[in-house]
């Protein structure tokens, strides 16, 4: 008597081959680690107390900051003899925190601005004096060479904001010289960057005074302008303005030539990929990690398997944690069916 050959159907291997390829691939897209931590978010580094004598030109730059470094000052009337106290324009108030943790810290007031402004009260024209930009300053200098300085100010005159303002837009509008710090991005900070790096932009985007300088335009809503973003909030806080708005350079640490919003980018590919606009802009220097320990093939072609995501998802650990039960529950059941027959 011939026994009928116990024929495994095609569609259970199927089945099963989908289930465990799926749960494997979930699992690793939830367990592998972000370059975004959303636990740690940290205020920008400005200290209570200032030591003073740590900084050669702080004597002299406090005779401004007693006027420019609080809402209000106060002066001698020689005619009426008197005191007088006034507000100072907010725009004219110096955080001198901030100006103490930045990159010009060493620098004297009357470095950029005119030795007049030394006598009070400040002669009127003053206000019309140009002001240097950072090529001005930084151009052909070996100490600055490192951060191609020529480049960035080509690519800032090829950008919408300075084809569109010309020379009203400068430097300055988006780099406040008196409290601009660069960073050096890492896993601690990477937050932290991304949110100075947003209130750039939104500092004129943001904010309708300050748009208006420009333009008597109305200003965007940025929230409807971006409603065909998925997770739109998470966006926001884990990815920069420029890398969708601006076009990479692989020579420069941060790119400048923002471009209209008609070339701006819109797939998801271009981020949710491994040859991602993200790896070649906001996560550079984890890949150069990569390469240095692991070697050129290892780094490039090795690395973490995942595609980049704004954060990291609870659901889609509980998502692939019942696929993979369910898969394991699958194969017992079959297996237990097998040996009963």
């Amino acid at each position: 008597m011939m026994n009928k050959a116990n024929i495994r159907p095609a569609w259970v291997v199927i089945l099963l081959m989908l289930l465990c390829l799926l749960a494997f691939t979930l699992i690793k897209l939830s367990g592998t680690s972000s370059p975004v931590n959303n636990n740690n978010q940290t205020e920008p580094e400005t200290p209570s107390k200032i030591d003073l004598s740590k900084f050669k030109n702080a004597a002299e730059n406090e005779k401004c900051f007693s006027c420019h470094g609080q809402s209000k000052y106060s002066y001698e009337n020689p005619d009426s003899e008197k005191t007088v106290t006034k507000k100072m324009y907010t725009e004219l108030v110096k955080n001198r925190d901030l100006y103490y943790v930045s990159n010009h810290r060493e620098f004297k007031c009357t470095d950029c601005h005119s030795e007049d402004y030394e006598t009070f009260p400040h002669a009127g024209n003053l206000r019309m004096e140009a002001i240097a930009n950072c090529i001005d300053c930084h151009g052909g200098d070996e100490k600055y060479a490192m951060f191609e300085f020529e480049k960035i100010d080509t690519a800032f005159l090829a950008s919408v904001h300075s084809l569109k303002h010309n020379e009203d837009f400068t430097c300055w509008m988006c780099h406040d010289a008196h409290e601009y710090k660069i960073n050096a991005r890492s896993n601690e900070n990477l937050k932290e960057t991304i949110t100075y790096d947003n209130m750039i932009c939104l500092n004129c985007h943001g904010d309708l005074q300050n748009y208006q300088l420009l333009t008597n335009k109305a200003q965007p809503n940025i929230l409807s302008k971006h409603e065909w973003l998925p997770n739109q909030a998470s966006h926001f806080t884990n990815v920069r303005c420029i890398e969708c708005h601006a076009r990479n350079e692989d020579t420069l640490v941060v790119a400048h030539l923002v471009v209209s919003k008609k070339d701006a980018v819109r797939k998801c590919e271009s981020c949710h990929s491994k040859n991602s606009i993200l790896y070649a802009s906001l996560y550079k220097y984890q890949v150069s990690e990569k390469i240095q320990k692991e070697g050129v093939i290892k780094g490039l072609l090795m690395g973490d398997s995942t595609s980049i995501g704004p954060d990291k998802s609870n659901t889609l650990n509980i998502i692939s944690l019942i696929i993979f039960g369910l898969t394991i529950l699958v194969i017992i059941i079959h297996a237990a069916l097998r040996i009963k027959k």
